[in-house]
């Protein structure tokens, strides 16, 4: 619905209405431009077509750092979910990660309502046929019946939605997802720019009925009994949760995928989209891992009001009828119904190197892309690009400097810088070892090393801003009390060691270097040693920053010497092919990329640390307008 009377031009349009188009939206609209949602479907806005789930380890990092600048994935998830688990929990805190089942149906309209409630967004159903360009900018958009709508930014979030073909056994059928018509005109407008176009796969497992499962024979996971929130807003969760099941599939499972490979578009020919690699269907499994015997599937309930079950583990477009007989090869699945068969879908992509690390595209100015356009895959994933692209193209309306998040930052500059900077030629996925200071871009610090972001934006409430900057300034306190405070080896203190564990204390010491301690954790010292009372949220701060001092204070070295390359910028219109030293190879890749940092030209596959010095004494010489002896002579030497 339109809420602008009919309004034909907006400040920012966002294309899609999934999860990266709901994050773009409403960061625009919060920050003040007018904007507009286009959708296929305003029943469809942020539905979850696969796993109706939000979070993991990795992927949970993104979506608390989404809240902490102000989003509402942590938000709704924290107001639908129906079962939270902290992932990880006997390791260390960096690799810990949050996730919740969510209900799928109440997700979706929950996120929705928030939608039609925000002051200056308005939704419009219809498909965006056609980019308006002139003069190298976006001017807006050209939806289905011919209506121009003028724009000063466009964020494109279109998913799946890109020319998307859909697979179930040797049956192919054009749609973005099931039942929903793809978007094929669109793709058009890329092409005649100039920009590449790639194709990626990506599938869905087929959905059962509850009553046909045999629950009785399953493993029983059940959340975690005190469920932690995803946003650092929400106090507690306190909605009813659910058990999800673990079963595993078996050599009978393997041998019904061989007999049928033949009717599977994977492998047949028909799918030439590239499919994820760490998510990989069940005829990809076995052909892949032919000596694993079993393979783990985790059924999980898409709501409270539903009896469909989501099976993640095998996901598949093989026949329908193969389906059938795969499921009931299962233990506890013997007798299951498929309510929906599994399925495949290819679509369009643009590969990622065309975007500058606000998301903003090189041939395009005022044209962001955020999501599975990019090559991602996830929520969340999409989620965190969609709130940066639609954060950037408010920033450009206002003509404000861009919000670019390092991979020192979070995770999603991990994402970003890793989609700009190197590519994808598979559907991206976060994972924790893809960030090499992990250590300090926990999840549960992401409020500490984003919230100032969120709030000079206009996005994080004062309130919230400055409860976060309380938070901190009392774990700074209590850490300095923890180091100021001494305890002698009397029996007094002893004993109460003992308690804990600690059979031995033979000079006096402080309680900070009890807590370096592994067999001590925060609370025991606490109720040992009389403390300030303070929160959970601030005791697990001191425990963490406490115990992992050595190892954060040196991930803090290697950040500040990278933060070195990431301030040398690289004008747009540097000549690489005019500087002596540099490989072919070398210039091609900058070419290509055309890096905005020196930090950034790093990281490029394939330049060397050489390199990165002569260019770093060049842009050094450039800078300052110096004579370039020292450039010169790197030049001979690299020569």
């Amino acid at each position: 619905m339109l809420k602008g009377n009919g309004m034909n031009r907006y400040d920012v349009v966002v294309i899609g209405g999934g999860h990266a188009g709901c994050e773009a939206a409403l960061a625009s609209a919060r920050m003040g431009c007018s904007t507009l949602l286009i959708t296929l479907d305003k029943d469809k806005i942020a539905l979850m077509p696969c796993n109706p789930a939000i979070g993991g380890v990795g992927k949970g990092h993104i979506v608390r750092e989404i809240d902490a600048l102000g989003g509402e994935m942590a938000k709704v998830t924290d107001r639908t979910g129906i079962q939270f688990r902290i992932l990880n929990r006997s390791k260390g805190p960096a690799v810990q990660g949050s996730r919740a089942q969510a209900d799928k149906q109440l997700y979706k309209d929950e996120m929705r309502r928030v939608l039609e409630s925000q002051a200056g967004l308005d939704i419009l159903c219809g498909e965006a046929e056609e980019l308006v360009f002139e003069a190298g900018r976006v001017r807006g958009v050209v939806i289905s019946g011919g209506r121009q709508i003028a724009a000063s930014a466009v964020v494109i979030t279109t998913g799946t939605f890109l020319n998307g073909l859909i697979h179930v056994g040797l049956k192919s059928s054009p749609a973005g997802r099931v039942g929903e018509n793809p978007a094929t005109r669109l793709s058009q407008s890329f092409l005649s720019v100039g920009f590449d176009l790639g194709r990626l796969k990506t599938g869905t497992p087929p959905r059962l009925l509850a009553g046909t499962i045999d629950f009785d024979r399953l493993e029983v996971q059940e959340g975690d009994r005190d469920p932690q929130p995803f946003s650092f807003s929400t106090e507690r969760i306190d909605r009813p949760q659910v058990p999800c099941y673990l079963t595993t599939t078996n050599e009978a499972t393997a041998q019904v995928v061989r007999d049928n490979m033949h009717l599977s578009p994977l492998y047949s020919g028909r799918i030439e989209g590239v499919g994820p690699r760490y998510c990989p269907s069940i005829e990809d499994k076995v052909v892949k891992f032919p000596d694993k015997l079993s393979h783990h599937v985790f059924l999980e309930p898409e709501g409270l009001d539903t009896d469909w079950i989501y099976p993640n583990g095998i996901s598949t477009s093989l026949a329908e009828e193969v389906q059938w007989k795969l499921v009931r090869t299962i233990p506890g699945l013997e007798r299951a119904e498929i309510v929906r068969p599994g399925y495949a879908v290819e679509y369009d992509f643009v590969p990622p190197t065309q975007l500058l690390p606000t998301l903003e595209t090189k041939k395009v100015r005022g044209l962001f892309h955020a999501g599975q356009i990019n090559g991602t895959s996830g929520y969340e994933e999409a989620a965190g690009q969609g709130m940066v692209a639609g954060i950037n193209a408010a920033l450009g309306v206002q003509k404000r400097p861009p919000l670019i998040l390092s991979r020192m930052d979070g995770y999603i500059g991990v994402l970003i810088d890793d989609l700009v900077t190197k590519g994808t030629l598979e559907p991206y996925r976060m994972f924790t070892s893809r960030a090499e200071y992990r250590l300090i871009l926990r999840q549960d610090n992401a409020d500490f090393r984003l919230m100032g972001k969120g709030h000079e934006l206009g996005l994080v409430s004062r309130e919230d801003y400055e409860r976060c900057v309380e938070k901190y300034r009392q774990v700074e306190g209590e850490i300095r009390r923890l180091s100021e405070t001494r305890v002698l080896p009397n029996p007094e203190t002893l004993e109460k060691l003992r308690r804990i564990g600690i059979e031995e204390l033979r000079a006096p010491t402080t309680l900070c270097s009890l807590l370096k301690r592994p067999e001590i954790d925060y609370l025991q010292l606490y109720r040992e040693f009389n403390g300030a009372e303070v929160s959970r949220h601030v005791g697990e701060q001191v425990e963490i920053q406490v115990k992992y001092e050595g190892f954060i204070l040196r991930q803090n070295q290697m950040v500040e010497k990278q933060k070195k390359l990431e301030t040398v910028p690289i004008p747009a219109d540097f000549n690489y092919s005019g500087v002596s030293g540099l490989s072919r190879e070398v210039v091609q890749k900058l070419e290509q990329i055309r890096p905005v940092t020196l930090g950034q030209a790093s990281r490029i596959s394939g330049i060397t640390p050489s390199a990165i010095t002569l260019l770093f004494l060049l842009l050094e010489q450039r800078r300052s307008g110096g004579g370039g002896h020292k450039a010169r002579a790197a030049a001979d030497g690299n020569a």
